[in-house]
């Protein structure tokens, strides 16, 4: 009891403190939610330290401020794509669409071998023979997908 009791008394502080903690869980559990719950709890303790407000609306104020702002900061970055000097990083088959290469093994079955670089990649077309010039039109997964050329 004597916990509310103190709650009670200091609510401002009571929710500037409880913001605090939520930015520091942020700093724990990356995810961003929390630095916006964090930041409307401050908020929440700024606004009852200037103007003394009842449980049940200081509860709705800090309830309004967490959603409102945790749904702005979904749709402002959601939708937003991440700028980058190197697009494919990590996508090393999209390197390769339209490239031209000659199969070391034939494509039997629907399936055969060709040596890019330092790798094999397994091609998959229509049967071909070794040596013949293929281009590469497709990937599923890391089989690349062949069409004579």
């Amino acid at each position: 009891m004597e916990i509310v009791n103190f709650l009670v008394e200091n609510g401002p502080w009571s929710w500037i403190v409880a913001g605090l903690v939520l930015l520091a869980l942020e700093l724990v559990l990356p995810g961003g939610f929390l630095l916006w719950m964090g930041i409307a709890g401050i908020l929440t303790g700024i606004i009852t330290l200037f103007q003394p407000l009842t449980w049940p609306l200081q509860w709705l104020i800090f309830g309004v401020l967490s959603l409102v702002s945790i749904y702005a900061w979904v749709r402002l970055t959601r939708g937003r794509a991440t700028q980058t000097d190197r697009p494919l990083l990590n996508q090393r088959t999209e390197h390769f669409m339209g490239r031209e290469v000659v199969l070391d093994q034939p494509i039997v079955d629907g399936f055969g071998r060709l040596t890019m670089g330092d790798t094999k990649w397994r091609v998959s077309g229509p049967d071909l023979p070794a040596g013949q010039r293929v281009r590469i039109i497709d990937a599923e997964g890391a089989v690349l997908r062949v069409e004579p050329v």
